[in-house]
C-alpha cells in the first residue's frame, strides 16, 4: 500500500481535475468574460531557436536540450527563460512520421519525465517506432524555471474549508501572501505560467523542431493546451489526439459541481464493483454504509494513518486518496482492503481537529531546504476565473458540491484548487471561453465513460463547441487513463496519428478490468 502520507505530498503539485456524469450546457456562467484583446496577437516570429541536444545524463539513449523562449510573449525581447526538451528518436527511421509532442498533464507534471520514463512503457512500439518522442516541461514546471514558494509558508497553509468569514479572510489573506512569496522566489515567470503561454511556446518548439506541422498528443490537462493550440494555430497541426478532456467554458459552480458529480460516479463504480467480486475485502457487506461510518470516525478523530500512527486522518484525507490514488487506476482491490483495514482500527477518540475534510493536505517532510516546487497555483489560478468573494459565496459552493456528491464530500482535488485562488486578483491571463477552432483538421477526443478526474461531460461539451473539426470517442469503462486501457483505444490512436485513420465520431471502446 502506498504511504498516504508521501502521496499526498506529492500530489497537490501533479494533481488533475475532476468531474462525472453531468451534462452541461453551453453557457458560460460566472466565466463568460470577453477573451484578452492581444491573446491571439503575441506568438513566435523570425527564425527559430536552436535546441542544442545532448545525451540525456542518466538516459543516454535519449536527447535533451534547452530552448531559450520569452518569458512574456508579448514582450517577446524582455526576460527569457529555458524550456527543458527531452526526444526519443523514432526507432525506425525509415518509416519516421515526424515528431509528436506530448504533455501528461497536472498542471505540474513534467514532460521531460514522461518522455525519458514513462513514454517507453505507455506508447505502443507503433508509435515508438514511427515518431520522435518529444516531451517539454511547461513554463514553470520542473526543470523550466519551476515556481518555487517558501516551505515553511507552504506548511502552514489553512483549512480549504472555512467556517465562517473570519476564517475565509484568513485563508485569502494567506493565499495572497504566498503568491508575493512565490513571485519573489519564482521571478517573472509567476506571472506568466498560464496555459496561453504554453501554447506559444509550443509553437516555437514545433518551429525549432523543423517540423512544418504539429503532431501532438495531451492527457488531461495537457488537452487544454492542445485545444488552444488548435484555437490559435490550427493550420499548423498534422494530427492531435487529446485523452481525458478539459472544459475551458465553464463557470465556477458548473466546474465545482460537475467535478462533484464525477468523483462520486467513481465512488458507486467502487460500490457496484464491490458488490459483485468476490476478491473484494467488502464483498457481501453495505459498502456505502461501511464508507460513510468510516467517514464519520474520521470526523471524531478515530482514525489513524497507517503509515505514521501518530497522525490522525480527517474524513478529507481518506476521499482525496480513494479519489486522487485508487479511482485514476482504478485500483479497486487495493482500495477495499485499505477501507477495511482503517475500518479495524480500534475506536479511540484524539485531540485533532474534528471538522469534517478539515485537511487537504500533510505537511511535507523535512527535506531542509527553504523552498520547493509548487506550481499548480500559479497555472490554475490564472487559466480560471474562479474568485469566491466571501464566506457566503463560498459556503453555497461547498454546500453545492457536498450535494452532488455526499459520499466522496465534493472533489477533493478541485476543492482544493477552488480554495487555493481565493484572495488572488480579479484578473486572469487566460480566462474560460467557448472554444473556437476555425482552421484544424480533424482532431481525434478519447474519454472514459466513468472518469474520476475529467467529467465525461465535458468532452461531450468541447465536442458540441467543436463539431466538425473534433471527434470523440468513448471508453465505456473507469479510470482516468484513456491510451492504453485496450486494444480498441490503443489502435484508434495509432491508427490516427500515423495514418490519419479517423475513427467515425461517437465510436465506441468497451471496458476491460476493474470495472468492467
Amino acid at each position: 500500500m502506498q504511504p498516504f502520507r508521501k502521496a499526498l505530498t506529492g500530489a497537490l503539485a501533479a494533481g488533475v481535475l475532476a468531474a462525472g456524469a453531468l451534462v452541461l450546457g453551453p453557457g458560460m456562467a460566472d466565466a463568460d468574460a470577453p477573451v484578452a484583446a492581444d491573446r491571439l496577437s503575441a506568438g513566435p516570429s523570425g527564425p527559430p531557436a536552436p535546441i542544442d541536444w545532448k545525451p540525456c545524463p542518466d538516459h543516454p539513449t535519449a536527447e535533451c536540450g534547452t530552448l531559450r523562449l520569452p518569458v512574456d510573449w508579448a514582450h517577446p525581447a524582455g526576460a527569457k527563460f529555458d524550456m527543458a526538451v527531452a526526444r526519443r528518436k523514432a526507432t525506425d527511421p525509415d518509416r519516421r512520421v515526424g515528431a509528436l509532442l506530448v504533455n501528461p498533464g497536472g498542471p505540474g507534471d513534467p514532460g521531460v519525465d514522461f518522455a525519458l520514463t514513462r513514454a517507453p512503457g505507455q506508447f505502443s512500439k507503433e508509435l515508438q517506432a514511427t515518431f520522435d518522442i518529444v516531451g517539454f516541461d511547461p513554463r514553470g514546471v520542473g526543470r523550466s524555471q519551476p515556481v518555487k514558494c517558501s516551505t515553511e509558508l507552504l506548511d502552514r497553509a489553512p483549512s480549504p474549508y472555512p467556517r465562517d468569514q473570519a476564517e475565509f479572510d484568513r485563508l485569502a489573506a494567506y493565499n495572497r501572501e504566498l503568491r508575493e512569496d512565490c513571485r519573489r522566489h519564482s521571478g517573472p515567470i509567476f506571472d506568466h505560467a498560464d496555459t496561453l503561454g504554453v501554447v506559444r511556446d509550443m509553437e516555437a518548439l514545433r518551429r525549432s523542431l523543423g517540423e512544418d506541422r504539429l503532431n501532438y498528443f495531451g492527457h488531461s490537462y495537457g488537452t487544454l493546451i492542445g485545444e488552444q493550440y488548435a484555437e490559435l494555430y490550427g493550420d499548423r497541426i498534422r494530427a492531435m489526439a487529446l485523452t481525458a478532456n478539459i472544459d475551458h467554458s465553464l463557470g465556477t459552480r458548473d466546474f465545482v459541481v460537475s467535478s462533484a458529480v464525477a468523483a462520486e460516479d467513481s465512488f458507486h463504480e467502487f460500490v457496484q464493483w464491490c458488490e459483485r467480486s468476490p476478491s473484494c475485502a467488502l464483498h457481501g457487506r453495505d459498502v456505502t454504509a461501511v464508507w460513510d461510518a468510516l467517514l464519520a470516525r474520521a470526523d471524531r478523530g478515530e482514525i489513524r494513518d497507517p503509515e505514521d500512527p501518530g497522525r490522525t486522518l480527517s474524513a478529507n484525507d481518506i476521499s482525496f486518496f480513494a479519489f486522487r490514488y485508487k479511482f485514476y487506476g482504478p485500483d479497486y482491490d487495493e482500495l477495499a482492503d485499505y477501507v477495511a483495514g482503517l475500518e479495524a482500527q480500534p475506536g479511540r477518540s484524539s485531540p485533532a481537529d474534528q471538522r469534517p475534510g478539515a485537511s487537504g493536505a500533510t505537511a511535507a517532510e523535512d527535506t531542509g531546504q527553504q523552498t520547493r516546487a509548487e506550481p499548480f497555483s500559479a497555472v490554475f489560478c490564472q487559466d480560471w476565473r474562479v474568485r469566491p468573494r466571501d464566506h457566503r459565496e463560498f459556503a453555497r459552493l461547498t454546500a453545492a458540491e457536498l450535494r452532488a456528491a455526499p459520499h466522496l464530500r465534493g472533489s477533493p482535488r478541485v476543492h482544493a484548487a477552488l480554495a487555493g485562488c481565493v484572495g488572488w486578483p480579479d484578473e486572469v491571463n487566460n480566462p474560460q471561453h467557448p472554444l473556437r477552432i476555425t482552421k484544424a483538421p480533424r482532431i481525434l477526443m478519447l474519454h472514459s465513460r466513468h472518469d474520476p478526474a475529467n467529467n465525461y461531460a465535458w468532452a461531450t461539451n468541447v465536442h458540441r463547441q467543436t463539431r466538425g473539426t473534433t471527434v470523440l470517442l468513448t471508453y465505456e469503462g473507469a479510470g482516468h487513463s484513456v491510451y492504453g486501457r485496450s486494444d480498441c483505444t490503443r489502435g484508434a490512436v495509432d491508427g490516427y496519428l500515423v495514418s490519419l485513420t479517423v475513427p467515425k465520431d461517437g465510436s465506441r471502446c468497451p471496458a476491460v478490468g476493474p470495472g468492467a
